[in-house]
Parts: C-alpha cells; sequence; structure tokens
C-alpha cells in the first residue's frame, strides 16, 4: 500500500470515527442505531473505522452516512482525497432543540445518572418515536371527550 492510500485511510477512518462518536454523545445512537439511520451497514462502517478497505467506499454509502449523521459529504470526500473542487452540498440547518430533548440528553452523557436510568430514557424515547402517529380525527375526538 502507498504512502498516499494509507494516509486517505487514516484521515477517512477519523472522520467516520469522530462522527459515530458525536453520535453516540450527543444524541447517545448506537452503532445499530447509526446504521438503521444512515442505511449503511455495521460491518461497513467498522471497515472504514478500521481502514480495512481494498477499494475506495462507494460514494453513494459516503454520502448516506453523512446525510444520516447530519455531517457534510464534501468533508468526507477531501478525507479520501476525492475532487474537492466540487461544491459541496447545503446540509439543512436543523430545527432548534426542544430544551427539554437537551435536558434528556444531558442526562444520557452524565456519568452521576446511573444505567438503569438511562435505559428507561431510551426506551421511552424509542416507544415515542416509533408509535404510529394517530389520525387527526382521532385526536380530535380525543380533547373533546376530555
Amino acid at each position: 500500500m502507498t504512502e498516499t492510500a494509507n494516509a486517505r485511510k487514516i484521515a477517512f477512518a477519523t472522520f467516520v470515527r469522530r462522527g459515530l462518536e458525536e453520535a453516540r454523545a450527543t444524541r447517545a445512537w448506537s452503532g445499530t442505531e447509526v446504521s438503521r439511520r444512515t442505511g449503511v451497514s455495521r460491518q461497513t462502517i467498522n471497515r472504514w473505522v478500521r481502514g480495512d478497505w481494498a477499494s475506495d467506499p462507494e460514494a453513494e454509502r459516503v454520502v448516506a452516512f453523512c446525510e444520516g449523521l447530519g455531517l457534510n459529504p464534501a468533508t468526507a470526500f477531501a478525507a479520501l482525497g476525492w475532487d474537492r473542487r466540487a461544491t459541496p452540498r447545503t446540509t439543512p440547518t436543523p430545527p432548534p432543540m426542544d430544551p427539554d430533548v437537551e435536558a434528556l440528553l444531558r442526562r444520557l452523557v452524565d456519568p452521576d445518572v446511573s444505567d438503569a436510568e438511562k435505559f428507561h430514557i431510551r426506551e421511552t424515547i424509542r416507544y415515542l418515536a416509533y408509535r404510529p402517529t394517530l389520525p387527526i380525527g382521532v385526536r380530535k375526538r380525543g380533547k373533546q371527550a376530555g
């Protein structure tokens, strides 16, 4: 392997590792959750982190990984040594974070909060995030009954 290829692998592995660390710290996402949200398999992400790939990662997967984590794909492309002259896609500004959600995220990374409480917070969030949305008519009837 050439020195340039090795440097590219290290740079991309560092980029991926930082993205994963940020997802764990700010969103409390596991590797499985990152894989689910990005559409990139855990095996592929692990190979990227180890720099264990013979040919360059597929651009579509790199973009999916970046978009799932809210990262700029141009940064990943630069780490891979790809064409930097390409105009980077503008990533939409995320909506402002609700203060209650920020408080939950802080509790999830607080070392003084027990693992049991963190588990309960994560399970409650998962339940709320993935439960089916009630049709508007059903929501209105519920308000009238109370």
